[in-house]
């Protein structure tokens, strides 16, 4: 008896009769799986493999949580398993991507640089801030073409305004960045983003 013929052959939807028709499985069978299941795993999350994918389809079919029709070769099942966990993968995701804005919008989220923005600060961020501005007035007290570089990167100037307002050149502009640089990281303070 082949056995194809062994997997029509099981009649029985048990989770055990499932286990015996995935041992069944011959060498020609898995070899059409792992290209089925790379073919599905296309496009999926890098954390879902093909053989992520094939190892949930057989789990899936062991637990009894999906179970083989009757005269459906367990090829043609478990690539139907394999389509379905995808089209699953694929819904989450878009739900996922439906609810990140209105979380960021929720929390007041920067999506650009990541950084939570609260409505009102609160006294220890005022501390904070205006103990880092305290800072960075003394590290560039003796450097005012830093300090006006700073001014314009915290009131959200692009490099060509900063420029334009300080009468830089280009390379003036890059040159004073390079060097704020180098003492905030002497400093362990945070570079300013352009």
């Amino acid at each position: 008896m082949q056995l194809s013929h062994a997997f029509e052959a099981l009649c029985e939807k048990t989770p055990a009769a499932q286990a015996l028709a995935l041992k069944l499985v011959t060498e020609g069978d898995l070899l059409r799986l792992k290209v089925i299941a790379r073919l599905h795993a296309r496009g999926l999350p890098p954390e879902m493999s093909w053989t992520d994918l094939l190892q949930e389809a057989f789990a899936r079919v062991l637990d009894g949580s999906r179970r083989r029709p009757d005269g459906l070769p367990m090829v043609t099942f478990l690539a139907g398993v394999m389509r379905s966990i995808k089209a699953e993968l694929w819904r989450r995701a878009r739900r996922e991507a439906l609810q990140i804005p209105k979380l960021l919008a929720e929390l007041e989220v920067n999506p650009a640089s990541g950084e939570v923005a609260t409505a009102i600060p609160n006294p220890e961020r005022n501390l904070i801030a205006v103990q880092e501005l305290a800072a960075l007035d003394r590290l560039f007290a003796d450097d005012p073409r830093a300090l006006c570089v700073l001014a314009g990167l915290a009131e959200g100037q692009s490099p060509e305004e900063i420029c334009a307002e300080n009468q830089l050149s280009k390379t003036g502009y890059e040159s004073t960045r390079k060097r704020i640089r180098r003492v905030l990281l002497r400093e362990g303070l945070r570079t300013p983003q352009p």
